[in-house]
């Protein structure tokens, strides 16, 4: 072991404690850790300790896509298959508040209801289906945006 070797170790012991406390931070950071603890050097001196020590910041992970993970729903293909409903709010000019059920059949981009009323609770939604379903019968697909 050279006089530079013993020299180096404790800053080195020194600077692998401070990586492995905080493991995001590279020799740039370590450096002004190890400058309070008293062991002041260069930035050249710090990166060649550490490249000597072999620290490495590790990678970051890529973020799990959601999107993937989700399948996607297919295109309907034929009438009746999909109906999908939504909840659209508006206000009249008096400042009363609308809400609006609109349920469309997303092969035909038909709108089989709107349903305006001020408050729409589920019993109006069951009803407005029920009586969608026995006019243009059951769709395999009911879908909701919640």
């Amino acid at each position: 072991m050279s006089v530079l070797d013993e020299h180096d170790a404790p800053v080195i012991a020194a600077m692998r404690v401070l990586a492995a406390q905080y493991p995001r931070y590279g020799y740039r950071r370590i450096r002004i850790f190890l400058a309070r603890e008293g062991y002041s050097m260069s930035v050249d001196r710090c990166y060649r300790l550490w490249c000597k020590a072999g620290l490495q910041v590790p990678r970051k992970r890529p973020r799990k896509r959601i999107a993937t993970c989700r399948p996607r729903p297919l295109a309907p293909t034929m009438r009746n298959q999909v109906w999908a409903y939504d909840f659209v709010f508006d206000a009249c000019a008096n400042g009363q508040k609308l809400k609006c059920l609109t349920v469309i059949d997303e092969y035909t981009r038909e709108c089989l209801a709107i349903d305006v009323a001020g408050s729409i609770r589920s019993a109006r939604v069951i009803e407005v289906l029920s009586r969608l379903v026995s006019q243009h019968g059951a769709p395999q697909i009911i879908r909701s945006d919640n």
